[in-house]
């Protein structure tokens, strides 16, 4: 069903902090302010944690967490210039409660973002901003694809998922509008598993 709306697209890195100025304007220059923030950008690097160069880690962990830190910011200064009682939303992990194979930088960077989404939350719910953040399971991605093609390491994840699937984004969405509508007023600093059964085995 249609229901209208527009987009606006914005090329950077945000592996370079001169991207968060450039998406604020961006966003302020489209639409006039920010009320909703998603920071569902994320990057990995495949490494055995003792053989990982020092500028992988570096790298996963600034666009999985410093980024997601320094975009929070800026929405929500722009949110309290406004008053606007605003929305922020991190895409955690699987790995923000557990450890992953060959995931050191990435384990370390949505575990941290799991706590920067608390703290967070702690911080601004007096100002009227949520904070809270979206954990999906195993999802049909770009980035899980050498996983799927792996049949040993393939058959172990869908053994352990009770629904018996992996995810795609469509079963995210459900989640990303609870957070971000009002009908989420009252939920701060929560970390909602979209895993299908995972965790609860």
């Amino acid at each position: 069903m249609a229901i209208g709306g527009s987009a606006r697209s914005i090329v950077c890195s945000l592996r370079e902090d001169t991207s968060i100025e450039k998406i604020t304007n961006g966003a302020l220059d489209a639409y006039g302010k920010i009320d909703v923030l998603v920071n569902n950008a994320g990057i990995t690097r495949r490494y055995p944690a003792i053989e990982m160069p020092a500028e992988s880690w570096d790298e996963v962990i600034s666009v999985n967490l410093r980024a997601c830190f320094l975009l929070s910011q800026a929405a929500a200064r722009e949110m309290m210039k406004r008053n606007i009682r605003g929305k922020i939303i991190n895409i955690a992990s699987m790995q923000s409660f557990q450890g992953g194979v060959l995931l050191a930088a990435y384990t370390a960077a949505k575990s941290g973002l799991a706590g920067l989404t608390r703290a967070l939350a702690v911080e601004w719910a007096p100002l009227g901003i949520n904070v809270n953040a979206i954990a999906p399971g195993y999802m049909v991605t770009e980035m899980t694809e050498p996983i799927m093609r792996d049949p040993t390491r393939n058959r172990q994840i869908l053994d352990r998922i009770p629904a018996g699937k992996w995810g795609t984004s469509d079963d995210l969405k459900g989640a990303v509008v609870f957070l971000a509508s009002e009908a989420s007023s009252y939920v701060h600093g929560i970390i909602l598993c979209v895993d299908g059964g995972w965790l609860a085995r």
